[in-house]
């Protein structure tokens, strides 16, 4: 399919400018570009928890532009496709495939419908069938997988409604399903072609604060208001394994649906009126009732009013009940948080928050459990005497582990870990979890011992780790390193603690991550899947984790890659450099100088990186270290454009010190916060010969209540704003620029408008620019044909403004 697109560009010649638009038809990178990137995946897995069968899903590498060229209406922060009620933006499955561990051969699941469009996979609590949707030209079905058997069947029509997620949730019998459907008497949809308004939109401020970030896809209107109602309202059915439905719950707006881990009780959350036009869905109101498993009314334990107004800062939270879930441990005991400081981080506290617990039939008080010191962070339960809590504070990056006594309140609580979150090379790791007898996740406790697996981070590289930490002595012992030098291990799961049997994932350079158990005792590894490298034709390309300074000493790092011809001994020839690169902010320069690179990583490349120019002759450093530091009373971006321009002189420096580039043919490039550092560096430096910014967001002014890290708005602090903002400093920006956008951004921040005003801003004023609108797109690209296009974009304009 050939569609055209007006793409609208500067020309800047001998003396003169010109503004022109032009008509393109899809363009295809060049043939080593297209040969890496016109590819089909390999596909995933899921296992059972008893790791006795891995199921293979396969999709398409790309959605196609006729994929994205659907109908679609965008209320409350979604974006629905009404006619088949489901997400306009989710992406589907094409295969199914099961497998027992032990075997060598996937059998193919039969009795699929023609053409599947799968999402939602989702196994039973026995594991012995696997629920999930299919979508059709008019709507959704479930279908049902019998592990054993490997076929599938269709259970309903298509008359789910998936316009909220997961439009189905399994019971505990393993033979009837709650499914959300589309209510029988639901009204029509407003056509705002036809319909006339009856009267003007009005938006009224009572005096009070409301500060909130730019929010995409909000209603408008009252139209909007009335169809966003009829697209998410269903009512809940109860339906078995042969498709027998039974009415457990009348239409309404359901929001979450979970199970107690008993399955006795039901907890149900509506989405309430009145809605509003300045925040998503998730900030409406909303109520949380308890039912039985008959679909009796027990409790309303929750009732959270409109939440358009919130304190300033990360770290403040809405008032009342939150984070309310089932408790892993017990049969049904709902655990939630409740800020003692009014949910306003500006007030000063001994304790931010408290967990209680509310055991079934909710008769009785809730049971305080712990007060944490800053914002609880989560808890992963254990048994009646043991679980681990956490808590975090943004401002100063603080993170505290706890051990605490559910049982017993006045128990003080043990803090285990009390560290910087940003500082990975002394993460203790994640406390290993799992199943207990009501299929949820607990931790793993063995003879008085927890088990922590991590990531391994240190300055000399990454080895993986497993320790057990005695919970009497509140010691670890180290049981496993990764020891690996030309490979790299994740370790996903401990299997068997007696045996000693461990998940793990292996990958090299050029090695696709593959599945294996690994033995601790014995270091034998069985292997589970053996996909194989789909990129055969860069495996030969040269690839390093450099490390460097910046000028005030902070750690610097990047994955430097080099065409597999490239003579490194004589190096003769000296090649034009592209840096790929997303800033970070940092509260402390010895977090800042951290490396999470690994330069075993499988070489996998994607849409979004500069990997595919290394067939081109092209030096690539890709994930170039950007730290923006604020330590203590500092924050980051006050000093955001020198610390910027010495990231990316310090990377240049780098590579040309190795002796592989021409330092005047570097360009520099990102996609979103990594395009407004493009903008900036090509503004304020001239350290490179060309850029390439996308779905970025230039003018600050147009995100007035913070951004990325930044918790100060606009009116607290202009100057940063202002000096921050490429489009504030369009006049200095000479170097040629590649913009591009998708014309349907959905990322809070970077509406595609930021690119179309930035663009008419250089245009104006002389600067050498391109701007690319990929039609259907959102802030990440999907479509083949638009890829495809991106790439040839992009090589013809390094082509042009770098390599000659």
């Amino acid at each position: 399919m050939k569609l055209r697109y007006k793409l609208l560009f500067l020309f800047i010649g001998f003396g003169f400018s010109a503004i022109a638009q032009e008509n393109l038809t899809y363009q295809k990178p060049s043939a080593e570009i297209l040969a890496l990137a016109d590819y089909e995946r390999t596909p995933n897995v899921s296992m059972d928890s008893k790791k006795q069968y891995v199921l293979f899903t396969y999709r398409n590498t790309y959605k196609s532009l006729d994929d994205l060229n659907q109908e679609e209406m965008r209320l409350g922060g979604l974006r629905i496709n009404p006619v088949t009620n489901i997400s306009s933006s989710v992406t589907y499955v094409n295969n199914l495939k099961i497998r027992k561990i032990a075997d060598k051969t996937e059998t193919q699941i039969s009795g699929l419908p023609e053409n599947p469009r799968i999402t939602n996979i989702t196994w039973s609590p026995n594991e012995k069938k696997i629920a999930f949707t299919h979508t059709t030209n008019t709507g959704v079905e479930l279908w049902v997988l019998d592990v054993l058997s490997a076929t599938a069947k269709k259970i309903t029509e298509a008359n789910l409604n998936a316009n909220l997620g997961n439009p189905f949730n399994w019971m505990k019998d393993n033979e009837t399903l709650l499914v959300k459907m589309l209510p029988k008497n639901r009204p029509a949809l407003i056509d705002l072609k036809k319909e006339l308004p009856k009267g003007p939109t009005v938006s009224v401020s009572d005096g009070s604060k409301s500060q909130n970030r730019t929010y995409a896809d909000l209603l408008k209107n009252k139209t909007d208001e009335t169809n966003y109602e009829t697209l998410v309202t269903s009512e809940l059915y109860k339906v078995s394994l042969n498709g027998k439905s039974e009415l457990f719950k009348p239409a309404a707006i359901y929001a979450g649906e979970s199970f107690s881990p008993d399955g006795n009780y039901l907890m149900v959350t509506t989405i309430q009126r009145p809605y509003s036009y300045v925040v998503p869905m998730s900030r409406f109101p909303q109520k949380t009732v308890v039912y039985d498993s008959n679909g009796t009314e027990i409790k309303i334990v929750n009732e959270v009013p409109l939440n358009e107004v919130m304190p300033k800062g990360f770290s403040s939270v809405r008032k009342g009940k939150r984070s309310m879930n089932w408790r892993a441990d017990k049969p049904s005991t709902l655990t939630y948080v409740v800020a003692l400081d009014e949910g306003d981080q500006a007030n000063k506290v001994d304790f931010r928050d408290e967990i209680f617990n509310w055991e079934a039939p909710f008769t009785g008080d809730p049971k305080s459990i712990v007060k944490t010191k800053q914002r609880f962070a989560g808890i992963t339960w254990g048994n009646d005497t043991v679980a681990i809590a956490y808590d975090d504070w943004y401002d100063t990056r603080n993170t505290k582990t706890y051990l605490i006594n559910p049982s017993n309140p006045s128990q003080e609580p043990k803090i285990i870990f009390d560290r910087n979150s940003q500082d990975i090379y002394a993460d203790p790791g994640n406390f290993e979890t799992k199943r207990n007898e009501y299929n949820r996740y607990v931790l793993a406790i063995e003879n008085d011992n927890l088990y922590l697996m991590g990531d391994g981070f240190t300055k000399n590289g990454q080895f993986p780790f497993i320790d057990e930490f005695n919970l009497k002595t509140l010691k670890t012992k180290r049981l496993y390193t990764s020891t690996y030098k030309d490979k790299k291990e994740d370790l996903l799961s401990i299997e068997d603690f007696k045996k000693g049997d461990v998940l793990v994932q292996l990958q090299s350079k050029t090695d696709y991550p593959n599945y294996y158990f690994r033995n601790l005792k014995s270091g034998k590894l069985t292997p589970i899947t053996n996909f194989k490298n789909p990129f055969e034709s860069i495996k030969n390309v040269y690839k390093e984790v450099i490390t460097y300074k910046r000028k005030d000493g902070v750690d610097l790092s990047g994955t430097l890659y080099l065409p597999a011809n490239y003579d490194r001994v004589k190096k003769n020839e000296k090649l034009p450099l592209l840096i790929w690169a997303y800033p970070a902010e940092f509260k402390d320069k010895n977090s800042a100088g951290q490396s999470d690179k690994n330069p075993n990583e499988f070489t996998f490349p994607n849409y979004g990186s500069f990997v595919y120019w290394v067939t081109k002759g092209y030096a690539v450093l890709d994930d170039a270290s950007f730290p923006i530091i604020g330590e203590g009373t500092t924050e980051p971006n006050d000093t955001f454009l020198p610390q910027l321009i010495d990231d990316a002189a310090a990377a240049i420096d780098a590579v040309d010190r190795l002796g592989y580039i021409n330092r005047k043919k570097v360009a520099i490039g990102g996609h979103s916060y990594g395009a407004f550092m493009t903008a900036n560096l090509l503004t304020h430096s001239n350290l490179f010969a060309c850029g390439i910014a996308r779905s970025g967001a230039y003018n600050r002014t147009l995100t007035p209540f913070g951004f990325q890290s930044e918790q100060r708005n606009y009116w607290d602090v202009p100057k940063v704003y202002n000096e921050m903002s490429p489009f504030m400093n369009a006049e200095k920006m000479k170097t040629p620029l590649l913009l591009v956008h998708g014309d349907a951004d959905n990322n809070p921040g970077t509406f595609t408008l930021q690119s179309e005003r930035y663009f008419q801003a250089l245009k104006g004023l002389g600067a050498p620019v391109r701007l690319v609108l990929l039609p259907k797109e959102s802030h990440g690209y999907a479509a083949k044909e638009n890829i495809l296009h991106l790439l040839w974009e992009q090589d013809q304009f390094l082509e042009k403004y770098l390599k000659n």
